[in-house]
């Protein structure tokens, strides 16, 4: 992957428009824009909490990977378990199909990258709000 290809959120990702607001400091990936300028693809950073009492999906993480979502899932970090329930997980939360969403790096960690293919509309404001303040 290009160097140039991970931006720190801001305005001058090819949005079309500004990104919301709390989405500083996410690490993401737009990928190359469609001709009417819509994302083709995030690739978020998530940081996975296996064997979870309670799931969810909130809160941020400073990681490896810069600012990640945190996923929590209840099952257990054995055979990608909790990779899969994570990623639909994620799914659910973003309000997309779980097939947009993919792994692209950290099957065996517990820190990962994801990718999100065709996000919405809502897409970004409802990660943000995942995310939180700050």
């Amino acid at each position: 992957m290009p160097a140039d290809a991970v931006h720190q959120a801001r305005p001058a990702l090819r949005w079309g428009r500004t990104p919301p607001v709390g989405f500083a400091g996410l690490a993401i990936r737009t990928g190359d824009a469609w001709e009417d300028g819509a994302v083709r693809e995030l690739r978020v950073p998530i940081r996975v909490r296996p064997g979870a009492s309670h799931p969810r999906v909130g809160g941020a993480y400073n990681g490896p990977r810069g600012r990640a979502l945190v996923v929590a899932v209840a099952a257990p970090a054995v055979d990608g378990r909790a990779t899969e329930a994570a990623l639909r997980a994620l799914a659910e939360a973003l309000g997309v199909p779980r097939r947009a969403v993919t792994l692209v790096a950290g099957a065996a960690s517990r820190d990962k990258l994801v990718a999100v293919a065709g996000p919405g509309e809502g897409t970004a404001e409802r990660l943000a709000a995942l995310l939180g303040p700050g």
